[in-house]
């Protein structure tokens, strides 16, 4: 992953050093402030000084919350993965064939890469991801890899489906759902990323040979499935 420039430090947020309190100060401010530095600046680059100056506390009170840069870097990897494994979970105890599964959890997991204002999933690139700290993220990656695949092998014994090669199809489309955050990259930054939650899942679809002219019914039922992940959750 190339480096990009720094841009120039930015300012304290006006508050008074101490403990963080409830509010305004808290984990997800520290989280937010951390993920911009990240993207823009590079992980290696940043330092928990960095993180708690573009706060406004001390480096201390950053600590009350995160013990490392490491356990900062870890909980927003986590935010990039953990809904998807449990979108996965959840649509697998309703009923549908696999293929309305699949794109389902597609549109699912591109919507969660493209949303937020900071492409964090471009961070996964990072050589410090495989050290040993960060194997519960690598983990978790490999569960949700697991749930394509089983969405891939129904759709394929139901018929929909007819790759070649189960676990290479399996990687494909792991890999077509993953490429958004290439493209996020590549467009300017805020730019609308809507076309990606639609297309995208439809071309898993063909990339495992369903016909296009089931395309139609397996995006109706899809639909129904991400409205009743959204009902479950809310």
């Amino acid at each position: 992953m190339s480096a990009r420039p720094s841009p120039a430090p930015e300012p304290p947020r006006g508050r008074r050093p101490g403990r963080p309190r409830e509010g305004e100060t808290g984990r997800e401010e520290i989280l937010d402030a951390a993920a911009e530095l990240f993207c823009q600046q590079g992980y290696a680059a940043t330092s928990t000084r960095a993180v708690a100056l573009a706060v406004g506390i001390k480096q201390a009170s950053l600590y009350y919350h995160f013990p490392s840069k490491e356990a900062v870097l870890a909980e927003l990897l986590a935010g990039t993965v953990t809904p998807s494994i449990r979108a996965a979970e959840e649509l697998e105890r309703l009923p549908g064939r696999g293929a309305a599964r699949l794109h389902a959890l597609a549109t699912f997991d591109v919507g969660l890469l493209c949303s937020g204002r900071w492409n964090l999933a471009s961070l996964y690139l990072l050589p410090e991801l495989r050290q040993p700290r960060f194997g519960s993220f690598q983990a978790d990656r490999a569960r949700l890899r697991a749930a394509y695949g089983r969405a891939v092998a129904a759709a394929v014994a139901e018929g929909d489906a007819r790759p070649d090669d189960v676990d290479l199809a399996t990687a494909l489309v792991f890999g077509l759902v993953e490429s958004v955050i290439s493209v996020r990259g590549d467009r300017q930054h805020g730019a609308d990323l809507g076309d990606l939650v639609t297309t995208v899942p439809t071309a898993a679809l063909r990339l495992l040979g369903v016909p296009a002219n089931r395309l139609p019914a397996v995006r109706r039922e899809s639909a129904r499935l991400v409205a009743a992940l959204g009902a479950a959750r809310g």
